[in-house]
Order: structure tokens, then sequence, then C-alpha cells
């Protein structure tokens, strides 16, 4: 039973160095051809808005209440049109998504500049205030270059994020290995 248990593990262990390797690969091809990967990323957030566009009109048949039924209406209407407008100009969408992000770490960098005052006297608080300070510069630059950062923002950012998560997930894929060794 060990001798089974250690086989499957090591077996997942495998799959997952693949499944890391790929996704180095993947964000590496991200990073180097941002357009192609933020009008990717532009796509998926368009069909997954389409889809839960027609969630909502689903759901409309459950809700109790006339004015229930409206809202999620509504709310499919909208999310759809969002998500089609998205498929049908995946120029401007991405242009949006750029925005959107740019809006959000705005919002982040503030939070975390303020959080990094109220937790002043508590060790590593600094490190907030240093986090606060840079995200705060990335939204500052992502809106003073917009709408040309649009190109680059989505497709880098989440080439980056892939980079990252693929060599993490590698390192613990090889971290079991070895105490399966």
């Amino acid at each position: 039973m060990a001798n089974s248990l250690t086989a499957d593990v090591r077996r997942a262990a495998t799959w997952s160095i693949v499944l890391s390797v790929l996704m180095i690969v993947a964000g590496v091809l991200a990073i180097c051809v941002p357009v192609v990967a933020g009008v990717a990323i532009t796509a998926l957030v368009g069909w997954i808005l389409i889809f839960s566009g027609l969630l909502h009109l689903g759901f409309a048949w459950r809700a109790g209440r006339a004015a229930g039924v409206v809202w999620e209406i509504l709310l499919g209407i909208v999310y759809g049109a969002i998500g089609f407008y998205l498929l049908a100009n995946p120029a401007a969408g991405l242009a949006s998504l750029t925005l959107a992000i740019a809006f959000y770490l705005l919002i982040e960098g503030m939070l975390e500049f303020v959080l990094s005052f109220q937790l002043r006297p508590a060790p590593g608080s600094g490190w907030l205030l240093v986090d606060g300070i840079v995200t705060l510069l990335l939204a500052v630059m992502i809106w003073s270059t917009w709408p040309s950062s649009a190109a680059w923002v989505v497709g880098t950012l989440i080439g980056i994020s892939m980079l990252f998560s693929g060599i993490t997930r590698l390192m613990l894929s090889f971290a079991v290995r070895r105490v399966l060794s």
C-alpha cells in the first residue's frame, strides 16, 4: 500500500513538473509577445462574461420576486453585451482591461500605503509602504502611457505571473520528489 501511494505521488509530481515547464514556456511566450497574450486574455474575459450573462439569465427564472427577475435579466444583458463587445473589438477591449488594471493598482497601492501607516509600529510594516509605493508607481506608469500601454501591459503582467507560478510549482514538485527519494 505504501509503495502504491509513493508511486501515485511520484506520478503526480512528474505531471506537475511537466505542467510547470509548460506554464513557464507559456509565461515566457506571453512576455515576448504581449499583444497576442493580451488579445487572448481579452477574448477569454469576453467568453467568461458571456457565460456569466447566460447564467444570470438562467437564474432569472429561479428568482422569487419580480424585482429579482428584472435584476437578473438586466445583469445578464449587461454581462453579455460587455462580453460581446470585448470579442467584437479586441483592441478596444484590451485598452479597457489595461485601464481597469491601472485603476485596480491605484486603489491597491493607496490601500497598502494607508495600511502601512496603520501598522507602522509592527515589524515589517515598511515592506507594505514599499509595496504601496511600487504599486502606485506602476498604476501611474500605466495610466500616463495609456492607451499605448494597452499593447503590452496585460500580456506582460499575465506572462510574469505565469512564469513565476510555473517556477514556484516546479520547485515545489522537485521538493516533493526529493522527499520521496
